[in-house]
């Protein structure tokens, strides 16, 4: 366990980024999947796709160029479950954004979604999610800065 991870589990709030990046890990697992499962039946094409939607699929879609929305269309066409592991990361981000009573509601639609996914990576980070809800429900509540957030007082 990293030093990051020991005073995030430390404190009695969670930095909206680090949990967020338990998802987008998990977003990363199943891209990975997915493209070693393409390259190993022999679909090139479809990993290459895959390939050069990472960045794409990482990214903040607000931030994205016009090429990654572009391949991120394709991967919205091509592979559903890919697409399904991208829409559950941006709507635990979107968790963090609205208002306590909204976000309290999204963040249980979230975990049930998650944990009937059947996308290994996802029903693992809903588990984990749970387990930290009380300082994940303590961050929503109190309503921190999204910038610099390990810990709210």
């Amino acid at each position: 366990m990293s030093g990051t991870t020991r005073r995030i589990i430390r404190s009695c709030t969670y930095d909206p980024f680090h949990v967020v990046s338990w998802v987008t890990d998990a977003l990363d697992e199943v891209r990975r999947d997915v493209w070693n499962a393409s390259r190993h039946s022999g679909n090139k094409a479809l990993a290459g796709e895959l390939k050069g939607a990472r960045y794409a699929l990482w990214k903040n879609p607000e931030n994205l160029s016009s090429d990654q929305r572009f391949r991120l269309a394709i991967v919205a066409k091509i592979n559903h479950p890919l697409y399904k592991a991208y829409l559950l990361k941006e709507q635990l981000r979107l968790v963090f954004r609205l208002p306590t009573r909204k976000a309290l509601a999204l963040l249980d639609s979230w975990l049930a979604w998650a944990s009937r996914s059947r996308l290994a990576p996802f029903v693992e980070a809903a588990k984990t999610i749970r387990a930290h809800r009380s300082a994940i429900e303590a961050t929503l509540v109190q309503g921190c800065s999204r910038k610099g957030r390990a810990q709210c007082s």
